[in-house]
């Protein structure tokens, strides 16, 4: 009996070779399994980081939200001084000695107004018509230059037994447009109101 042949006198058949998983040719099953966790990595990287930016985004919008809620008092108005630089956007130049000073924000996709009301002295309202680029000469007695819209967002009423002077102050773009309004009932503590308009 040929010695490579069994019992039955038939010849062996080979075994079969291991089964793989498939993979590109030539790729070793270790090459398949690196490959495998490596595509899970950057479908987790494409999907996660978005997903976690989205995320962050929202509860930044949220807080500015709740920040610009806690901004906004019944009349609208903040008591406090605005910022350096929305001062420097809006040039608004509060003089150093107000008080009573009050600001209010809002913008949309058209322009940014911020409103501001303060009380300072007759020298301080001449540094700020100055600084403004105008002067007392450009007051025009009895007039509000504040329209009624304005006050509404921020709940300022100017009632005719007050004497009121005002102006309105343009600059080309970008620059902003103020209407200043002021109060000098009491010359030597003038009221000032102030809407400055920047459009986009």
């Amino acid at each position: 009996m040929n010695p490579i042949e069994n019992r039955n006198g038939t010849a062996p058949t080979a075994p079969a070779p291991a089964r793989t998983a498939p993979g590109p040719a030539g790729e070793t099953r270790a090459q398949t399994v690196r490959r495998r966790w490596f595509t899970a990595l950057v479908i987790i990287l494409l999907i996660g980081i978005p997903a976690g930016y989205l995320a962050v985004s929202a509860e930044q919008s949220r807080s500015s939200g709740r920040d610009k809620a806690a901004e906004s008092s019944a009349s609208g108005l903040r008591d406090s001084w605005p910022s350096k630089m929305k001062r420097r956007i809006f040039e608004v130049p509060i003089p150093a000695q107000s008080r009573d000073v009050a600001y209010f924000e809002t913008s949309n996709w058209k322009s940014s107004r911020l409103y501001v009301q303060f009380t300072t002295t007759g020298p301080g309202l001449d540094a700020f018509l100055r600084d403004s680029g105008t002067g007392r000469a450009e007051l025009e007695a009895g007039r509000v230059t504040v329209d009624r819209r304005d006050a509404g967002v921020v709940g300022w009423t100017f009632p005719p037994d007050r004497r009121w002077s005002g102006t309105t102050h343009r600059r080309d773009r970008p620059r902003p447009t103020r209407d200043i309004t002021v109060d000098l009932t009491d010359p030597e503590a003038p009221r000032v109101y102030v809407v400055s308009t920047a459009s986009l």
